[in-house]
């Protein structure tokens, strides 16, 4: 299996997980000048941008430990080019979670993964 296909596995297998949570996806693999979005999830009022990583060990760090400052100011700039497109969206709290996935493991749900730094949006 390439890494793109584990990586396509990865996130019907983070959405499932998190539509099974009570989740809706809004957009799936969004894309803009500044990156990618995996999953953008409305959880009730809140808007969730989601960002799937998939390990298949930890030698190099875990999958939370490579959503680094800069993977984090990328999916900032993503998500604010995204509110941007989608007025009637852009009014709604918004979060960044982070779903971990990995050989053997079930997804772990790191919800609030990060916080925005002053001036981001």
């Amino acid at each position: 299996m390439t890494s793109s296909e584990r990586g396509r596995e990865a996130e019907a297998c983070a959405l499932a997980f998190l539509q099974s949570q009570g989740l809706r996806l809004l957009r799936q693999n969004w894309r803009c000048r500044f990156g990618e979005l995996d999953l953008v999830m409305q959880d009730k009022d809140s808007l969730v941008f989601v960002e799937v990583r998939y390990r298949r060990n930890s030698h190099f760090g875990g999958a939370v430990q490579s959503v680094d400052a800069s993977k984090q100011r990328k999916l900032a700039r993503s998500a604010q080019q995204f509110l941007q497109q989608q007025a009637a969206l852009n009014n709604k709290p918004c979060r960044f979670d982070v779903i971990t996935l990995g050989e053997a493991a079930k997804p772990q749900w790191i919800k609030n993964a990060f916080e925005l730094p002053e001036g981001c949006y």
